[in-house]
């Protein structure tokens, strides 16, 4: 984009999409089915019988966190220094962004 200052605020949708649209010379709307193309991947292999990763090269890692499941267990409140007991958690699962190199150095 050649735009002379960066905003203060983060780029709305249509921003993004009509910036790409400029840049690359193509339709608002095949942009917009681009990414459409792009979230209906990563949901692709980020579902349990895909691959558990999706990266986009050189910009970011998408993972499958699998976190166990923890007993309930007896602690010490800080606070008033009572015994109390911690519910159980079950397992579950998160997603976890990780920047790769070329976008660790646009920082």
């Amino acid at each position: 984009m050649a735009t002379s200052r960066p905003d203060k605020k983060p780029p709305t949708k249509t921003a993004i999409l009509n910036g790409i649209a400029k840049e690359t010379d193509l339709s608002r709307k095949q942009v917009a089915s681009v990414l459409e193309s792009l979230e209906g991947m990563i949901a692709k292999e980020l579902r349990p019988r895909g691959a558990g990763s999706f990266n986009l090269p050189g910009l970011l890692k998408i993972k499958v966190v699998k976190k166990p499941a923890k007993r309930a267990r007896k602690g010490v409140n800080p606070f008033t220094g009572e015994e109390m007991t911690f519910k159980a958690k079950p397992a579950s699962k998160s997603v976890r962004v990780l920047p790769l190199k070329k976008l660790k150095s646009m920082v």
